[in-house]
């Protein structure tokens, strides 16, 4: 049978959940389509499908470094709530999005929150997590 390539576009079913079992994402009803090596996805993922067959099914630990990265502590900061618009929701959890020094935009997450101070986590959610990927590869759609 045909491996996927490099520069092949596959679909997949997946389902990604944390070590501990919580689930954070699957593809659903339609298959996950891209393309390997135009870093569409994490790039665990993309070299766990690259050398997989039509129909194979497989489990990987994607290492947090091969994810999202480390969690980055120079990406939390924290700002006087005063700082923040009253219309603006700041419950912990609340993603938004703030503008960085040089302008551009830049997802937030609400971590925590007093009368006084609202902590921000630049980070994404999923930085400094090793990731639980069940992957089948459903078709290669177009070969490279």
């Amino acid at each position: 049978m045909t491996q996927a390539k490099n520069g092949d576009t596959v679909r997949i079913n997946y389902n990604g959940r944390l070590v501990d079992g919580t689930q954070f994402d699957a593809s659903g009803s339609e298959p996950l389509q891209f393309t390997l090596g135009e870093g569409q996805v994490i790039s665990g993922l993309e070299t766990h499908v690259e050398g997989m067959e039509v129909g194979a099914r497989s489990t990987v630990t994607v290492p947090a470094d091969a994810a999202y990265g480390p969690h980055r502590p120079e990406a939390v900061v924290t700002i006087d709530r005063a700082k923040v618009p009253d219309n603006i929701n700041v419950d912990i959890g609340t993603r938004l999005q703030v503008r960085t020094r040089d302008g551009q935009p830049m997802p937030v997450t609400v971590v925590e929150v007093d009368d006084a101070r609202v902590k921000l986590d630049g980070n994404h959610p999923l930085a400094g997590q090793d990731l639980v990927f069940d992957v089948e590869l459903v078709e290669i759609v177009k070969a490279a």
